[in-house]
């Protein structure tokens, strides 16, 4: 609430704020209207400290003091304003479970934009802050509206065996903060989000969320704010997104394109902090296990490195703008003022070409193979939110920013789950090789080589499985329209996408269809496969039973005395480079 530092006893909590130089907090979600609460109102320290820090009505004093006119008791008035089961349970000496014994009262998120985000928005004018602070708050709100919607249950009875969607939404209190715990402050635009855990349900009574059921779809929450805030970016600003690698053969990260990546080394000095500490704790793991650490075990090092630097913020107070006018000076010192200066228009310059050269549309049955072939390989055994959360990367890597029709991701997973996935346990899936090369055996092996390939990262051998079955798919659409075979193609275009392209652009995206058009293509595809390996089957026979021609045979006649070729009744001729 005070910007990660402590604040004096005795000080209100407006004034630590604004001597911490962060906003007050303010409070969100659509559970508000059952507490007499507003989004938009902020967030008081009685408020939070009712119902983040006692479970409790955030109007509390005034319902327990009428109450108390009413004749109640002082202990049946407070139960009145407890939403829920009491903390005061938890910390009974009967309850024999430790993890019962410490109230658990909410769970938080951040919300934090890409590493170019920051810098555009700490090097750029007032204006384009201001429109980047509105993109993360539309982006924040969006993600926050799903988990409501389509993530958050609440439970009850004996260990939670009864859950349903929470009756009315959550209540989230939201608190920004402005810089990174560098030793030098560095530009961190980010957001902490307090979801209370206290909802209602179905039957209007108070109750606890389930904390698995968020926890489980983070990653597609991550991936959908990601998404947004980039569609929000490139539609009010103008600028374009491109895929950066931080780690090699790891997945890349969206930034805006055409800032100056030596500013990304500027502003990312925490990473940096953590990457000098990590050989010494890696070189520790070796001396004490014998082995160089694993993909677990590394991730676990990074974390440890991570602690051990971290630092307290910093302690002199100053404001956003001086905060501001410090950054400038020390990026223009670093890499020179026209680096800084120009780095709007050089964003708008390069969004120019890539708009050019990148058609903002997506193909859903090529994307449906490629979140399947990726998650596959990555996991083995998945579930829906595994292929949701690839699907809205897939979108972020097509689309580089351009808006994406409503309901698109869950259309990709669908024709993913429905073509080329298949049950591996009660709640796990894998994918279907038999789907994915119908009739093929010996291309099924690709994807089991693929996954037996330690020397590459997982991610590289997901992507080199998914660039295999899109090219398959590529080459045999080709093929058809090759022997001009009509064919339907599933392309989802945003309806807005038209008139901002004009007639021209237009004309050269394919039109859109539905969910009907997504298995025609899927069985079109199934079939084309099919009939292709029967007839390279077919033609490996005839080759192997036909006799070899002698090295003196005649010379062959000249194209123009060559009869043409005609292709046998029933088949079709080998084309599009399908080996």
């Amino acid at each position: 609430m005070v910007g990660d530092g402590r604040r004096p006893a005795g000080k209100p909590l407006r004034a630590a704020q604004e001597e911490a130089g962060v906003p007050p907090g303010v409070w969100k979600g659509r559970g508000l209207a059952a507490v007499g609460l507003a989004a938009g109102d902020v967030v008081t320290e009685r408020q939070a400290e009712l119902l983040l820090g006692e479970g409790r009505h955030p109007d509390a004093d005034r319902i327990e003091c009428e109450r108390l006119e009413a004749g109640d008791t002082p202990a049946k008035a407070r139960r009145a304003t407890v939403l829920g089961r009491p903390i005061e349970h938890n910390q009974s000496p009967e309850t024999e479970e430790a993890k019962q014994r410490t109230p658990w009262l909410g769970m938080g998120l951040v919300f934090r934009p890409p590493s170019t985000a920051h810098i555009a928005w700490a090097l750029t004018d007032d204006e384009t802050r201001l429109v980047l602070e509105l993109c993360q708050d539309i982006a924040r709100d969006k993600t926050l509206a799903w988990l409501e919607d389509a993530v958050a249950e609440i439970r009850w009875k004996s260990g939670g065996k009864n859950r349903a969607r929470v009756r009315d939404g959550l209540i989230v209190a939201v608190f920004r903060h402005y810089e990174s715990r560098a030793v030098e402050s560095r530009p961190l635009l980010h957001d902490h989000a307090v979801v209370s855990i206290r909802a209602r349900r179905p039957d209007g009574t108070w109750g606890n969320q389930t904390a698995d059921a968020l926890m489980t779809h983070i990653v597609a929450a991550d991936a959908l704010y990601t998404l947004h805030f980039m569609e929000q970016v490139s539609a009010r600003l103008g600028w374009a997104w491109e895929p950066r690698e931080v780690t090699p053969g790891r997945r890349p990260v969206m930034e805006i394109a055409g800032i100056d990546r030596r500013l990304i080394g500027w502003q990312s000095t925490r990473r940096q902090q953590i990457e000098d500490a990590l050989p010494v704790l890696t070189a520790e793991y070796e001396a004490r296990q014998g082995h160089p650490p694993g993909e677990q075990a590394a991730y676990a090092l990074a974390c440890q490195a991570a602690d051990q630097t971290r630092r307290p913020k910093r302690k002199e107070l100053r404001s956003l703008s001086q905060l501001r006018a410090a950054w400038r000076e020390s990026a223009t010192q670093a890499y020179g003022a026209d680096v800084v200066d120009r780095l709007a228009a050089r964003a708008r310059a390069a969004a120019a070409a890539i708009w050019a050269r990148v058609r903002p549309v997506v193909d859903v049955a090529l994307a449906a193979v490629n979140v399947a072939a990726v998650v596959y390989v990555m996991r083995g055994g998945f579930k829906h939110h595994h292929l949701l959360a690839e699907a809205r990367r897939h979108l972020s890597y097509a689309l580089r920013g351009r808006p994406h029709r409503p309901g698109l991701d869950e259309e990709i997973v669908q024709a993913a789950i429905d073509g080329y996935t298949r049950p591996a346990s009660r709640r796990m899936m894998t994918a279907d090789l038999r789907a994915l090369y119908p009739h093929d055996t010996e291309d099924q092996a690709v994807l089991r080589a693929l996954t037996r390939k330690r020397a590459a990262s997982p991610y590289e051998r997901a992507r080199l499985a998914a660039a295999a079955l899109t090219a398959r798919v590529h080459a045999l659409r080709r093929a058809d329209r090759l022997n001009s075979r009509p064919r339907s193609h599933t392309v989802a275009v945003p309806a807005t996408l038209n008139s901002r392209l004009g007639r021209r652009a237009g004309r050269d995206l394919e039109p859109t269809t539905d969910v009907a058009a997504v298995e025609l293509t899927r069985r079109t595809l199934e079939a084309a496969v099919a009939e292709m390996a029967a007839w390279l089957q077919a033609g490996v026979r005839e080759r192997a039973a036909a006799p070899r021609p002698s090295p003196k045979s005649a010379a062959a006649p000249p194209p123009s005395a060559q009869q043409p070729v005609q292709p046998a009744p029933g088949r079709t001729p080998p084309t599009g480079g399908i080996a």
